[in-house]
């Protein structure tokens, strides 16, 4: 209700100034906010992510004490039972290293091997070797010999070595920090005082259970703690500046060093283990190889429990505390239940142990077994429970893990028969170590990361050990870890920020199809620009549209115009602009180009907007070219500029560079070039959104492929997920589809390799990929083939894709990253849409598997594997129309009862007859009978489907090959559906998918592969034609198309318009009626545009800006009631870059107010005079329509806005309520009985306004007495009312950057006007490749059907499967299912890929989650700032390089 009233208000407001106050508002435009499910989500994911750190973590320590008290030479095991336990002891162990070694072996083979260094693997494998032998000697020999509670303290020792190197290295942030490792040091050393003081105390005091020699394992537990502590010792090292070179060389050759170390500690554990156990231990306890095979039954179980219990749960933890880290929950779901795991796990055992210690009382017969000597003074209550355990350890009842575990307590002081304080020892040791570790990993407390982290960068080791699972995880992560350039990292790990270009190529949309790109884009540049708000994504962006064939030409002048297109864009970005600030577009810039022409407009928060409007008889057309040109542009230009700035010459009309909004002002960066920005930013970081004229985002799913990008070097491209948006049978069919092939098919070339298609329509780029060798240089050929024809033009962002892998980048796909793309809602489209897309897939995929061994070998993403599996989906897809076929001939056994070997001729009939018509009718034709075969399909479909189901339960059982086919794939796409929580309605349109099949998958095919000699792009043609009667309605009244069966009238018609259009200029020579009449601005001579500019000299007051073009206010005095070359309905389109005044002095960064009285308004009066730019004929009705501001109507608007929005960071809230109210009343004073509410003003009149508000400002400023930055206050006032009567501009383009476009345009854009005799080569060459096509297809689908065919022939008695048929209720039937061989081989490739496609998407699930709630906890925060004023300075780029103050302007 509150939205509503809100919208009243403004709507009234609007009201008061005009009769028309009624406006569009786009879905979405509205201020994003963070929404209350995704805080809670992520609150709630983090709280379960943390309790399963902590309870894997103290499973597997439990699991792992549990079997090595099972070990001891104490328990009450026999031998037999041991040596079973200590062989899974050893197999816990091995097991990470067995993980590490598989996962490096697989990097190797089928990644990249790079060959390390023999120096530094010989180091490595040194300092993995002890730390092997400490494992294998402490977990093997030493803590068996110990108790448990002694097992659980020991541990924490490992610390000790990264302690001492924090304090040698001095790793601390602040100097007090050091008093961390010291008391760590500290503390341990004091636990190894008390366990040796501890085990005196035992042997002194006579506890029962104590091995022989403890003392010697006590001193070799230290040694091997000390040993394992080696483990962690690059943490430290990174840390610090030490061997820096060595550590960097590492990363290039971890994997290959992991695949030595890895066996090398596999080997080493073995040889302790078998070392001792066959040589060193007492006979009596050696291996018996015999002894494994007579193990109990129980031994086994409990055995291989604990073994596997261990080995997840540890594998568990390790995973769920990555990603702890990666959601930011480094505090409460990682440092915190790591920590806890230690007396988590202590204080489960005690519960354990309280609630179970009656099952460990004996019965009446085994308590005879035990007498008590009545001499004998016991001082605990421990010592009879202890006794009275082995009379237990014969007795089946007995919980064998409780059992040893109490008998395993009962060797500490508890037991003590003199005393139980020693036992404080014990316990004192556990505190002191636990204590330690928490001491010595404080970091791990304040460590941030960004928001989305590579595990690398978490952690130093890949590897984990399973036996100290907790003190790894802390001591692992990283003490310092490189970040990108994010808010909330430290300010020392700054890196590089990037640069983001939004390209957006249009043709032919319609009105709501550009509101949707442009409202995405005012929404981004709202969250990028508001400087109340807190930021936490770090990048500079600027947005292009270009506009394909942007002009036209009026028939009977031969004038060159704009399009009705432009015309649309132009009022959709003026209706935009005013639903996000309610006023008009502050400044609008008209350049001719040598392409056409651009239009330049600064969005409200400094952003700006270009848009390029292309003529197709200047350069060509169509969207690749417009890909090349904008890339050339963007990279190859721009860059040069950046690496290359001596070389610019200043102009004396020099061009707005970079406008920074902060606080409501627009500052300068004085520089020579538009992108001063990218001068510290590397191409590494400059990112290319490439986007349709109309594609639907967020802010939030550009910054999540922004987000794939920084954190992997080697990604090229990213895309999202694309929902198609429209209404129709069409529509729900292509929202099902798509949704399939994104869950399915995308994640899983994501997770198995990488993406072949990053869509047009939604995807960013990496610069430096797309300057690789053999990228866009390649991307321009120009096709000459026919093969080139289908490849290059038919699907271009699949043929950059494919390049890009080529040259061994990846593409890669985020889930989370939404966009919306209408869809093709006609049959016609869709079919013309996918004759180009299916081609061009199967091409282009053919061209990687064709190189696909030197791909592997330059792509580490791709692998043989991979490779394969592309092989056997292509298989399947080109046996697509056989397998439909089948499953038509199938539904006719089904539905009408007909023989197999029937069905299949009478499935085959109808496809062969279409693709006979295909042949030999129109394209036109040959949809319509596609239509026709489509529904009768649908309805076959849909019978079938009814009928399997009835076929089920007529034969009592769904275990029959159609039914399993049918059911478990109606649960696959169930449950992916509900793992989409967001998209699983989708699901509904499965049916309509299913019955649509044949049509897609069979008709579709057929029309394609027939009509692939056409390269035209097939959609969006009816709005070509559309504008071509526009072009005809200029001159003629369409009304009289009525008439058109007779010619003659249509001329009639035409010579007397032109007879009107004489008579109408000779009565009235300034009135363009007709639209053709001369533009009055080139028959002005130069000394009367010198008297203007001399004339209206101060219309802009002090702060007039040089590049502003003296001939736009004499455009001023033309009439005003000049009819509008542009129509009034629009669509938008978005495009963005940071803009700046070059001499725009207004910039305050000194606070002292005296300072400011150097700026007078003599200032620029010295500036020079600006040559005439002369204007083509579309230049003038654009413009006219941007003149529009200047009216009376809204003047008014504007100025009230441009205020608010100049003080909206300021605390003075009252003198911008009385700014607005005294200006609007002085404006209403001005203009009130001199003009309409629709007159734009002229120069004159302008110039008399501003006078006057500038003088009614600076009256109130004074007035308030405000007593700091009265005067700049003033100034900024005086700047949005120069803002508020600025006119558009018409500028030159820079000499540099006319003569680029022109050497591009001939190098590469020149439009193609290629000879008759090529085109024809051409058309016969691709219905050449068509026939092939064609022919290949149709053998392959032939030999599969035929077959089947005589399969059925032969029938199944012959040649046949058996499978066992059971009913519902469990019982075999009597006869059993025969299938044929080919059918099953088809639904069992069929289901494995399936089962493959679904296992990648549950992975893809997962780090989608990971990354989604990352991004929630780390977007921007929509809480206004406290702080008033931040003017000291402006940080652009990299904020360590560049830093701009008031003397640099």
């Amino acid at each position: 209700m509150e939205e509503l009233k809100q919208r009243g208000r403004k709507r009234e407001g609007r009201h008061r100034d005009t009769w028309d106050p009624f406006q569009l508002n786009p879905i979405g435009a509205e201020k994003e906010k963070k929404r209350t499910l995704f805080r809670i989500l992520q609150s709630l994911v983090a709280v379960i992510v943390g309790l399963l750190v902590l309870a894997s973590g103290v499973v597997s320590k439990g699991s792992l004490l549990v079997l090595i008290t099972l070990t001891s030479p104490v328990s009450l095991r026999n031998n037999v039972d041991k040596q079973f336990y200590t062989l899974m002891l050893m197999c816990v162990l091995v097991m990470p290293n067995v993980l590490m070694f598989l996962k490096s072996l697989w990097k190797c083979v089928f990644k990249s091997y790079v060959a390390p260094n023999p120096r530094t693997l010989g180091i490595m494998c040194g300092i993995e070797s002890l730390v092997a032998i400490g494992t294998a000697i402490l977990v093997l020999i030493v803590m068996p010999k110990l108790d448990v509670l002694t097992n659980l303290c020991i541990p924490g020792g490992i610390c000790i070595l990264s302690a001492v190197f924090q304090i040698i290295f001095r790793l601390q942030t602040q100097g007090w920090m050091i008093l961390y490792p010291i008391c760590s040091l500290i503390l341990v050393l004091s636990g190894y005082v008390l366990l040796v003081v501890d085990y005196y105390v035992r042997e002194s005091s006579f506890v029962p259970g104590q091995v022989d020699g403890c003392y010697i394992y006590v001193g070799i537990a230290i040694f091997a703690t000390l040993l394992i502590s080696l483990n962690w010792w690059e943490n430290p090292f990174q840390a610090s500046t030490n061997i820096q070179e060595m550590l960097s060389e590492l990363d290039t050759f971890r994997d290959a060093v992991y695949l030595f170390t890895s066996l090398i500690r596999i080997a080493l554990t073995l040889g302790v283990y078998f070392l001792y156990y066959c040589v060193i231990v007492e006979s009596d306890a050696r291996i018996n190889w015999d002894a494994f095979t007579k193990a109990s039954k129980g031994t086994v179980e409990i055995g291989l429990g604990l073994f596997f219990l261990q080995a997840f749960c540890s594998a568990a933890c390790h995973w769920f505390g990555v990603v702890a880290c990666k959601i930011h929950s480094m505090t409460f779901a990682f440092a915190l239940p790591v920590s806890l795991t230690g007396p988590a796990t202590l204080i489960l055992g005690i519960i354990l142990f309280l609630t179970q210690a009656e099952s460990l009382v004996p019965s009446s017969q085994t308590a005879a077994l035990y007498v008590v000597n009545e001499n004998f003074t016991v001082k605990t209550p421990f010592w009879t429970f202890c006794h009275e355990l082995e009379a237990l350890k014969n007795v089946n009842t007995t919980p064998v893990v409780m059992l040893e575990m109490s008998y395993s307590i009962c060797k500490t002081s508890l037991n003590n028969p003199n005393a139980m304080w020693p036992f404080s020892m014990l316990a004192l040791e556990g505190v002191c170590m636990w204590l330690g570790l928490v001491s010595c990993t404080y970091y791990v407390w304040k460590i941030r990361v960004q928001r989305i982290e590579r595990t690398s960068q978490l952690f130093v080791r890949r590897l984990y050990e399973s036996a100290f699972i907790d003190l790894s995880m802390l001591l692992n992560t990283k003490m310092k870890t490189v970040r990108t350039a994010n808010k909330e990292s430290s300010g020392n790990d700054q890196v590089e920020d990037c640069v983001i270009y939004l390209c957006a190529t249009m043709w032919h949309e319609t009105y709501d199809e550009m509101l949707k790109i442009m409202t995405s884009m005012f929404r981004l540049d709202r969250y990028r620009g508001d400087p109340k708000e807190e930021h936490k994504d770090c990048f500079d962006f600027e947005c292009h549209i270009y506009v394909d064939d942007g002009f036209m030409l009026e028939k009977d002048t031969e004038k060159k115009l704009v399009n009705t297109y432009v015309c649309d864009l132009i009022q959709v970005v003026m209706e935009v602009y005013r639903v996000f600030t309610n006023k008009e577009p502050d400044e609008v810039s008209i350049i001719e180009t040598p392409y056409g022409g651009r239009l330049v407009f600064v969005m409200p928060e400094g952003n700006m907007l270009y848009i390029h409007l292309k003529d197709k008889q200047l350069i060509r057309n169509k969207k690749r070219w417009s890909q090349i040109m904008y890339l050339y542009y963007l990279l190859g230009w721009k860059g040069y500029n950046v690496k290359n700035p001596q070389k610019i010459i200043r102009q004396n009309n020099p061009c707005r560079a970079s406008l920074i909004s902060l606080d409501g002002e627009s500052y300068l960066l004085p520089s020579y070039d538009n992108d001063s920005k990218r001068r510290h930013i590397s191409d590494d970081n400059t990112y290319i959104m490439a986007l349709d004229g109309d594609t639907d985002f967020h802010p939030a799913a550009l910054i999540l492929l922004v987000d794939r990008l920084r954190m992997y070097d080697n990604v090229g491209a990213a895309c999202g997920r694309i929902h198609p948006t429209g209404m129709g049978p069409m529509v729900w069919y292509q929202k099902f589809e798509y949704a399939v092939g994104h869950w399915l098919q995308k994640t899983a070339e994501h997770v198995f390799g990488s993406v072949l298609c990053s869509p047009g329509c939604f995807s960013l780029f990496r610069g430096s990929a797309l300057m690789d060798d053999n990228v866009l240089k390649r991307y321009t050929t120009k096709a000459t083939r026919a093969s080139e024809y289908v490849q290059y033009d038919q699907g271009e962002d699949r043929w950059l894709c494919t390049l890009l892998l080529q040259q061994g980048w990846r593409v890669e796909y985020n889930a989370a990253s939404d966009a919306f793309t209408n869809s093709p809602q006609e049959f016609k489209e869709f079919y013309n849409q996918r004759r180009r897309w299916g081609p061009s897939t199967l091409a282009n995929t053919l061209d990687l598997l064709h190189s696909g061994k030197d791909t592997v070998k330059r792509n580490t993403s791709i692998s043989i594997l991979y490779i394969l599996y592309q092989i056997f989906t292509v298989a399947s897809s080109i046996l697509g129309p056989a397998s439909v076929t089948l499953m038509v001939a199938g539904a006719f056994q089904f539905v009408f009862g007909i023989e197999g070997t029937l069905s299949i001729i009478i499935a085959v009939i109808p496809p062969a007859v279409y693709m006979l018509i295909c042949f030999v009718a129109k394209p036109n034709f040959q949809i319509t009978i596609a239509a026709i075969l489509s529904v009768i399909y649908a309805f076959l479909m849909t019978a079938s489907f009814f009928s399997i189901i009835g076929d089920m339960v007529k034969q009592g059982t769904f275990i029959t090959p159609t039914g399993l086919f049918l059911v478990s794939g109606a649960i696959l796409y169930m449950v992916t559906a509900v793992l989409h929580p967001q998209e699983c309605t989708l699901i509904i349109y499965g049916l309509m998918y299913f019955i649509c099949i044949p049509s897609g998958y069979l008709l579709l095919t057929i029309y394609s592969l027939v009509n692939m000699h056409i390269v035209s792009w097939g959609t969006r043609e009816s709005n070509k034609a559309k504008e071509q009667k526009k072009h005809v309605g200029v001159v003629c009244n369409r009304d009289c198309r009525m008439c058109c069966w007779d010619v003659k009238i249509q001329v009639t018609q035409e010579t007397e318009n032109q007879v009107l259009q004489q008579i109408q200029q000779a009565v009235n020579p300034n009135t363009p009626a007709a639209k053709t009449e001369p533009e009055e601005p080139k028959t002005q001579s130069a000394q009367e545009v010198q008297d203007s500019l001399d004339a209206n000299k101060h219309i802009l007051d002090y702060e007039e800006m040089p590049r502003k073009k003296d001939n736009s206010k004499e455009n001023l005095n033309k009439d005003n009631d000049e009819k509008d070359s542009c129509s009034e309905k629009s669509g938008s389109s978005k495009s963005y870059e940071k803009k700046a005044d070059p001499f725009n002095d207004d910039t305050d960064y000194d606070d002292d107010d005296d300072d400011d009285d150097d700026y007078t308004y003599s200032d620029y009066d010295t500036l020079e005079t600006r040559e005439v730019v002369p204007e083509s004929d579309w230049v003038e009705p654009v413009k006219k329509e941007f003149l529009k501001k200047l009216t009376y109507a809204n003047l008014k608007r504007n100025l009230q806005e441009q205020i608010r929005y100049t003080l909206r960071n300021r605390n003075h809230e009252d003198v911008c309520d009385e700014l607005v109210l005294i200006l609007s009343d002085t404006l209403n004073e001005e203009l009130r009985d001199k003009v309409g509410p629709e007159d734009v003003l002229s120069v004159s009149q302008l110039e008399e306004l501003q006078y006057a508000l500038n003088e009614a400002a600076r009256r109130i400023v004074k007035t308030n007495r405000i007593e700091t930055g009265a005067l700049r206050l003033e100034r900024r006032v005086k700047r949005a009312i120069e803002r508020t009567l600025v006119a558009p501009q018409v500028e030159k383009l820079s000499e540099d950057e006319h003569d680029f476009w022109n050497k591009l345009i001939e190098r590469y854009l020149l439009p193609i006007q290629d000879t008759k005799a090529h085109l024809e080569e051409v058309t016969r060459e691709l219905k050449s490749l068509r026939n092939k096509a064609v022919f290949l297809y149709f053998i392959i689908n032939v030999l599969w059907i035929v077959a089947t065919f005589f399969l059925q022939a032969i029938g199944t008695e012959v040649l046949s499967i058996n499978i066992p048929k059971y009913y519902p209720n469990g019982t075999l039937a009597p006869d059993p299912l025969r299938v044929e061989p080919l059918s099953l081989m088809f639904l069992l490739s069929f289901a494995i890929l399936l089962i493959i496609q679904f296992l990648a998407m549950l992975y893809h699930r997962v780090y989608t989650l990971i990354h989604v709630v990352s991004y929630r906890s780390t977007e921007k925060d929509y809480k206004e700032r406290d702080e008033e004023d931040e003017d000291e300075g402006l940080v652009l780029g990299n904020p360590i390089n560049l830093t701009i103050t008031a003397d640099d302007l």
